[in-house]
C-alpha cells in the first residue's frame, strides 16, 4: 500500500486559486494545477475529487482570503468613508503586482458560460453578498442622515457592485490608477 503524502490543504488550495485566477477555469490545465500545487494526480483527485470541485473550493478560499476587505463595509462607522476605504482596498487589490490582477470572482463571472448550476449559483451568491453589504451600509448612512433619504440606495448598491467589478476588468486592461480613482471620486459625489 502506498504512503499518502502529507500536505497543507489550505496552502495547496491557495496555489490552485492563483492558477484559476490567472488562467480561468477552462484554460487552467490539470498538469498546470498539479505543478503549482506540488501534488500528484492521485492526491489531487483523492483530496478534491475533480477539477470543478477544486475550482469551487478555490472560489470559496478566495472569499475567505478577501473577507477583510468586505469587513470594511460591515464595520464602517460612516457610510461614505467605509465605501471609500473599501474602494481604496479594491484598487490596491486589483492593481497588486503580486497577484494575477483583477478578481477571481469577476473573472469567473465573465466566463460564466458553464452549464454547471452549482458554479453559476456560487458566483451569483458572491455578487449578491457584496451588493447586500453595500446596501446595508448605505441604509445605515440614510439612518444617520449622512446620505439623503431621497437617494435610491437599492440602485446605488447595484451601481457600487458594478463599479467594483468594472475596476477589476479595467485594472487588467489598462492598470491606470488615476483613471480608476477618478471613477471612484465621481461615484462618491453621487452619494
Amino acid at each position: 500500500m502506498g504512503r499518502h503524502k502529507e500536505f497543507d490543504k489550505e496552502a495547496v488550495l491557495h496555489k490552485a486559486m492563483l492558477v484559476f485566477w490567472k488562467k480561468g477555469y477552462e484554460a487552467a490545465s490539470i498538469p498546470e494545477l498539479l505543478e503549482a500545487m506540488e501534488l500528484s494526480r492521485s492526491s489531487l483527485y483523492e483530496t478534491f475529487g475533480d477539477k470543478q470541485t477544486l475550482y469551487i473550493e478555490a472560489i470559496n478560499q478566495y472569499k475567505k482570503w478577501r473577507q477583510a476587505k468586505r469587513d470594511v463595509l460591515v464595520h464602517a462607522t460612516s457610510a461614505k468613508s467605509g465605501i471609500r476605504q473599501y474602494f481604496e482596498l479594491q484598487i490596491d487589490s486589483a492593481l497588486d503586482s503580486e497577484s494575477p490582477g483583477g478578481c477571481l470572482i469577476t473573472n469567473a463571472a465573465v466566463g460564466m458560460d458553464s452549464p454547471d448550476e452549482q458554479l453559476n449559483t456560487l458566483i451569483r451568491e458572491r455578487f449578491d453578498e457584496l451588493e447586500k453589504s453595500f446596501y446595508e451600509l448605505l441604509r445605515k448612512g440614510q439612518e444617520s442622515a449622512e446620505i439623503s433619504p431621497e437617494k435610491d440606495i437599492k440602485s446605488l448598491a447595484h451601481l457600487l457592485l458594478n463599479l467594483n467589478h468594472s475596476i477589476n476588468i479595467v485594472a487588467k486592461v489598462q492598470g491606470n490608477r488615476s483613471k480608476i480613482q477618478q471613477m471612484i471620486d465621481l461615484v462618491m459625489e453621487m452619494l
